[in-house]
């Protein structure tokens, strides 16, 4: 049974976590059944939708997402579907179908599972030998409308599958969730324990007007001043700042303030501090000039360990990357295993 769109609105908390599905954490839209209007790879772009009114292709009007033909057959259960892989298995907490800009060919209905398979397999794999989990039932949604889902499982998700009944378009979608590490990448190694792809995330940030704090912990290099994290103008004596929660507890030895693409609007000062769990700040990196349009590197010789990290910017301004280069401490890896054999 089908749920009315308008009972399907969660609390929407989970938005602050990034999207492990999007293009520049690594996501990919590996299958649809079908994509005769609209291609399946916009559903992961980074951007909100766009829309151009009267530009018709060969196929009709162009749309900034997946949109698939018309159904004809009569069996209630007649659906098309999408499947994508993560950036980086995780844990989900909620998902966007977003139908931006569908308005008379939007889905009714959606629903979305999700499924964990090892290593890199392939597309049949995926389609015809995968057992799936649904998180979010068979529900309503509106058009034209960002439309959130909050999810309760615990368990780690290497891909998800969003089925739209019985057809139509949807604009993009959004999963999400808390990346989870794969314990046997972080033994006896050095890490970005920022980053990510290792199980990083900001948890806290004074201003994101311009530009998502969430920018800072994603795989690559920036490649436009829109890719990092920026905050408005300040008109007072304070300063910016975002604080992370780090892949797991371990020691900091390089950390990298990357300021590309920000000429006039990069931050005067950065400064560093680190925290054991709840106890108390103290400094990694000592106030320091930074200059724009530059990946400063910086060694950093304290050993005390660390589980969360606060970048300071003095005043305001945009970066666009955070690295914390370490290694997990004994307990910190133990952790992680604990957690990675916990969510399977």
């Amino acid at each position: 049974m089908s749920t009315p769109p308008e009972k399907t609105r969660t609390h929407s908390h989970f938005l602050s976590l990034p999207d492990l599905a999007a293009r520049p954490a690594g996501g990919a839209v590996l299958w649809a059944n079908d994509e005769l209007f609209a291609e399946k790879e916009n559903l992961i772009k980074p951007k909100a939708a766009e829309f151009r009114p009267a530009t018709f292709g060969h196929k009709g009007q162009v749309y900034d997402g997946w949109e698939t033909r018309r159904r004809r057959d009569l069996q209630a259960n007649s659906h098309d579907a999408a499947i994508v892989r993560l950036g980086v298995p995780g844990i989900v907490r909620g998902v966007v179908v977003d139908t931006a800009w569908f308005t008379g060919n939007y889905p009714p209905q959606i629903s979305v599972e999700g499924a964990y398979v090892a290593g890199y397999p392939s597309v049949d794999e995926l389609v015809e030998n995968t057992e799936w989990t649904t998180l979010v039932e068979r529900s309503g949604v509106n058009g034209d409308t960002s439309n959130p889902f909050e999810i309760t499982s615990s368990r780690r998700w290497s891909h998800v599958r969003l089925s739209i009944y019985p057809d139509g378009g949807v604009a993009r979608f959004r999963v999400h969730g808390e990346g989870l590490p794969n314990p046997d990448f972080a033994a006896g190694m050095t890490i970005d324990l920022a980053a990510l792809e290792n199980g990083g995330r900001i948890t806290a940030c004074s201003n994101m007007f311009y530009g998502s704090p969430n920018n800072l912990l994603l795989p690559g290099n920036a490649r436009t001043m829109g890719d990092g994290w920026e905050t408005s103008r300040r008109r007072d004596s304070g300063n910016d700042w975002v604080q992370v929660h780090l892949a797991g507890r371990g020691t900091v030895n390089a950390a990298e303030l990357d300021t590309s693409y920000f000429l006039g609007n990069a931050p005067g000062v950065g400064r560093l501090s680190g925290r054991d769990g709840d106890g108390e700040w103290f400094e990694i990196l000592p106030a320091t000039d930074l200059r724009p349009d530059t990946r400063h590197r910086f060694l950093i010789a304290d050993d005390r360990p660390v589980t969360e990290a606060r970048l300071d910017i003095h005043p305001d301004g945009g970066m666009a990357r955070l690295r914390l280069f370490g290694s997990l401490t004994d307990d910190g890896l133990h952790r992680i295993r604990q957690d990675w054999d916990a969510s399977a």
